[in-house]
């Protein structure tokens, strides 16, 4: 068997993770056409179908799911060494790819990443809003963003953003004045309540803790969204009840829109963290990431 050609199976692999030609070759600079004449030249060389096209998809046949599972750590590997070699530690450059839940992108990140930018003009930012939990490697992301229950072991963990944070039952004073306010989690039953539904079709359950207690409640009530503008519209109008993180809500609180409730028996837990792979080698967009983010958290803790 002929030796395969170094550069083809990277672009194997650069259309594997994108999806399709047309993508790759837009990340790559270069045709769809010359790209699939590199893999059907790969395919060849080796004497084996690498991938099933379809009008409609693209996806790797299990030979070649197997042959990419055993080649990505290597290629990632020489990508990070070649990139070190031109890599100037004080200017990095390159593109940084972040998986983040809604409530991160939204409240946290925003004033980290408008430094971040201004410091590293050379790096470009790919932030991916998504509440479903994936397997970021794999999906082509340098690192995202979760809460310590979801991580894996075998991950970096950095803190980012506060430390502590809660779930907080608001409602507007109208609707409490109406309804009457709800002096045990118990009573929820008897309200309209507001609840969110992710997008893998899971509904989000409320816990309530108490003395090392904790109560469950399933929202099925008036309003289920998978948009938390839209519930929190609707509280602010009066419609329900609402149990969400304190982040979303902090302007209506201010303003007096929503009213807090049950504060004895809401959620508290450790804020996010910024996790990526275990390995020896970090590229530079994410090694300045990460650093720029302890610096943060040295500065906020002094503060």
């Amino acid at each position: 068997m002929r030796q395969p050609n170094l550069s083809d199976i990277a672009l194997f692999a650069a259309v594997v993770e994108a999806g399709g030609f047309r993508t790759a070759a837009q990340r790559r600079g270069m045709s769809a056409s010359s790209l699939s004449d590199c893999v059907r030249r790969l395919e060849k060389e080796l004497g084996v179908r690498l991938l099933n096209r379809t009008t409609r998809s693209l996806t790797p046949t299990e030979i070649g799911a197997r042959l990419l599972e055993r080649l990505r750590p290597a290629l990632d590997e020489i990508n990070i060494a070649l990139n070190d070699l031109q890599e100037d530690p004080q200017h990095p450059v390159g593109s940084l790819r972040l998986h983040v839940p809604g409530v991160i992108a939204r409240h946290i990140l925003p004033p980290l990443v408008d430094g971040f930018l201004s410091r590293y003009p050379g790096i470009a930012l790919e932030v991916n809003m998504d509440n479903t939990f994936i397997d970021v490697i794999a999906a082509g992301y340098d690192a995202g963003i979760r809460y310590e229950e979801s991580l894996a072991k075998d991950m970096i963990a950095i803190p980012i953003g506060p430390r502590r944070q809660c779930f907080m039952a608001v409602a507007a004073p109208d609707y409490l004045q109406r309804h009457g306010t709800p002096q045990h989690p118990s009573e929820l039953s008897d309200h309209r309540l507001l609840g969110y539904r992710f997008a893998s079709g899971k509904l989000g359950v409320w816990e309530f803790e108490q003395n090392g207690k904790t109560l469950r409640i399933a929202p099925e009530g008036t309003l289920i969204s998978s948009s938390q503008d839209l519930l929190i519209a609707a509280a602010c109008a009066g419609q329900g009840i609402l149990y969400t993180f304190e982040e979303y809500i902090r302007p209506q609180l201010e303003s007096g829109q929503l009213r807090p409730f049950l504060q004895d028996w809401w959620q508290h837990f450790e804020g996010p963290y910024l996790y990526y792979h275990n390995r020896r080698h970090v590229p530079a967009p994410l090694r300045a990431f990460v650093d720029y983010v302890k610096a943060a958290n040295t500065s906020n803790h002094s503060s």
